[in-house]
């Protein structure tokens, strides 16, 4: 059972680490945004998205394993608890909405790379400025708040 917390403290602290590069990417976007007519700072600013959506990466794989672990760890460690059987729709929620935070992810991502090849951000009804980039940027706030909701309350 020691194996179990240990396992699912680490998925823990690693999604904590992949969220804040989720959180934090868009906002990146948001200060390259509003500062045109200013090369050396957006600069720092895309080298700094780079280097986070990279390591947003790592972490996102490792959380991964680690979840893995957690829901199929009962076939390899003794004693080892198992989330399959019984009530797991919310499983299948939390899995639907982690997608869903991914894609955004990789989306905002996408934009960084955009931009190091000489492309705008995304303009037009869609996004038009850094205030809609401040509304992309809350999403997956929002998504992790039923995550959490679905993980705690197991409600279905």
């Amino acid at each position: 059972m020691q194996a179990y917390f240990w396992v699912k403290t680490f998925h823990l602290l690693f999604v904590i680490a992949w969220m804040a590069a989720v959180f934090y990417l868009p906002r990146i976007l948001v200060n390259i945004a509003e500062s045109k007519g200013q090369p050396d700072v957006q600069a720092r600013l895309e080298l700094m998205g780079r280097r986070l959506y990279r390591f947003g990466h790592v972490m996102f794989g490792i959380a991964v394993i680690f979840g893995l672990v957690l829901w199929l760890g009962y076939h390899f460690i003794p004693d080892f608890p198992t989330m399959v059987g019984g009530r797991a729709g919310w499983l299948h929620a939390k899995l639907g909405l982690v997608v869903l935070i991914l894609a955004h992810f990789i989306v905002t991502g996408r934009w960084l790379k955009g931009l190091a090849r000489g492309k705008a951000l995304p303009s037009g009804k869609a996004l038009p400025s850094g205030k809609a980039l401040r509304w992309f940027n809350e999403v997956p706030v929002v998504l992790l708040v039923v995550i959490v909701y679905l993980v705690l309350a197991k409600p279905f």
